[in-house]
């Protein structure tokens, strides 16, 4: 739609998670871009959409929200018949809804911030011109291992997440993964068939494949 607006740096992790899920949605919208520094950008202008000062931001019509993931959950029920269907397939049973709700609860406690971590790691340290920490990058690794032996262990009773269909649950997880698997830390992914096959399910996807374009 011509009135959404994305404000944020398109290689951000939590920009992306907001742009994967419009480009789920076949939405059209405007990436408003923020340069980073140190994670924030001051302007009067950003800080009136978030007043914490972190990407992303979002507008939709006289709407105006930050948080990823509190953008995404607005995305998909809004727009829910629109493009892939994000939610559980019966959006009002309670229980499918609460399942998919925990997901993202683990998501954003136990995966997000080794994950992300990593990522600064491995990735972001170098653009910066810095020196990946190897003690960290080993600490964060054995932490996220037992993150992962927990997900291997409940894709081997269902192809996602939150059960047999894709959902916000998983489309949470790609944009970290996307940079963790050109990293040695991909063979944390790899060394685990349920989860390796998970990850090359959700990274294949049209949307997935768009955001690094």
């Amino acid at each position: 739609m011509a009135g959404i607006k994305v404000f944020g740096h398109a290689a951000s992790i939590s920009t992306r998670r907001v742009l994967l899920t419009l480009h789920e949605k076949n939405l059209d919208f405007e990436l408003v871009h923020v340069d980073l520094k140190d994670g924030e950008h001051k302007t009067e202008s950003f800080l009136s959409h978030n007043p914490f000062g972190k990407v992303p931001a979002f507008e939709d019509g006289d709407l105006k929200l930050f948080e990823s993931r509190a953008i995404t959950q607005y995305i998909a029920p809004r727009y829910e018949g629109q493009g892939t269907n994000l939610l559980q397939p019966d959006s009002k049973n309670l229980a499918q809804y609460a399942i998919m709700a925990m997901g993202m609860q683990v998501e954003a406690h136990q995966f997000d911030p080794l994950a992300s971590k990593l990522a600064w790691e491995h990735v972001f340290k170098l653009i910066y011109g810095l020196t990946t920490d190897q003690a960290v990058v080993a600490e964060e690794e054995a932490k996220l291992a037992k993150v992962l032996d927990v997900y291997e262990a409940r894709l081997k009773e269902f192809k996602y997440l939150a059960g047999d269909t894709f959902t916000l649950t998983d489309l949470h997880h790609i944009p970290a993964v996307q940079y963790l698997l050109e990293t040695p830390t991909k063979k944390l992914f790899t060394e685990r068939p349920h989860v390796n096959k998970w990850v090359a399910e959700i990274t294949k996807r049209p949307a997935s494949q768009k955001i690094l374009q």
